[in-house]
């Protein structure tokens, strides 16, 4: 198969013909000042869809978090997030280094939840030897698995109880709500604060929106400034996530279909096992860490590219491959 079939992330996608030429005509201004008219109209739609009272576009989802959390956490703050949590492990300690807000650890279980009853265990005690726990940090989805809305819910009434704000990285909550059949107001109703990509599934090729209140925001817009993040004709790049909002989303529910059609060809291989029936875009795989490398190795070999444990669909990804995909995995398996 001459074309590479990229499947390590959903972040590589290319915009398209018609977002590209959404990009070309965006009418611009100074976004610092507050006159890109582009980023204000995806801010204004974004919080429109959200049913938050504000929006804020910025550069990453990494940068979305940050600023969320150094909004509700001041020095000497903690944050409780999964221990596998995007916001824990792989932003380079943002918080803690930019911050000084301690992040404190909590397992996930399988779901891709935070047990609540270990979130209790975590929150310190109001003693001058602690830091003070401030907001629980919840990640949708997790490896692909969706948060149900009844633990949402009781994630909001954990909080209200125990004093704690909640933010979500929804880097990929619409794949969420397209799996729950929901608009992504039924997920991000219950936190009060969300960061959405716009650069993944959704096909954009940078930024995320951050959602809340208006005071939230307002102390979110101060951050990004801090950070780098002031931008000034960003309307061209804002261009690309108002279309995809308004055009993507229910794609997405393509991309989990590729995956539970690849899922659907692979679960009878003896050298590599399969997490459950895919519930968005990620099909994952559980095996030896050599057998993994091998399969990085020949899958690269023949065009197609994995990073380590999970194969990740998305729109740039034909539903054709997947028969290719198929053969490939069962010649390797064939091969051990």
């Amino acid at each position: 198969m001459g074309t590479i079939i990229d499947l390590r992330s959903d972040t590589v996608t290319s915009p398209s013909k018609a977002m590209l030429e959404a990009m070309t005509s965006a009418a611009t201004g100074d976004d610092v000042y507050g006159e890109d008219p582009t980023v204000n109209a995806l801010e204004e739609y974004a919080a429109e869809l959200t049913k938050k009272e504000k929006a804020l576009f910025v550069t990453s989802g990494t940068q979305g978090n940050l600023t969320s959390i150094l909004s509700h956490c001041g020095r000497g703050d903690e944050y409780i997030a999964g221990s596998d949590a995007h916001t824990y492990r792989y932003e380079a300690g943002g918080a803690a280094v930019l911050g000084s807000v301690q992040p404190q650890p909590v397992p996930f279980n399988s779901r891709g939840e935070i047990p609540l009853d270990l979130a209790q265990e975590a929150i310190k005690p109001l003693d001058h030897h602690f830091a003070k726990t401030k907001l629980l940090c919840l990640e949708n989805t997790k490896a692909g698995k969706v948060l149900s809305l009844e633990y949402l819910s009781r994630a909001r009434q954990f909080t209200k109880k125990t004093g704690l704000s909640l933010h979500l990285d929804g880097a990929r909550a619409f794949n969420a709500a397209v799996k729950l059949d929901v608009p992504i107001s039924e997920i991000t109703r219950h936190v009060d604060s969300c960061s959405l990509c716009l650069s993944k599934g959704l096909g954009a090729p940078m930024g995320s929106v951050l959602v809340g209140d208006a005071s939230l925001i307002e102390s979110a817009r101060k951050w990004r400034k801090m950070l780098g993040g002031g931008m000034r004709q960003a309307g061209i790049m804002a261009a690309a996530g108002l279309f995809a909002l308004k055009n993507h989303v229910t794609d997405l529910s393509k991309d989990h279909e590729k995956a539970v059609l690849c899922w659907e060809g692979l679960r009878n291989l003896k050298t590599i096992n399969l997490q459950g029936e895919p519930q968005t875009n990620m099909v994952v795989l559980q095996a030896s860490a050599k057998i993994l490398a091998e399969l990085q190795r020949f899958l690269k070999e023949h065009g197609v590219l994995i990073s380590s444990e999970r194969l990740v669909f998305h729109r740039d990804v034909p539903i054709e491959s997947s028969a290719y995909l198929v053969e490939l995995f069962e010649t390797f398996d064939a091969s051990r």
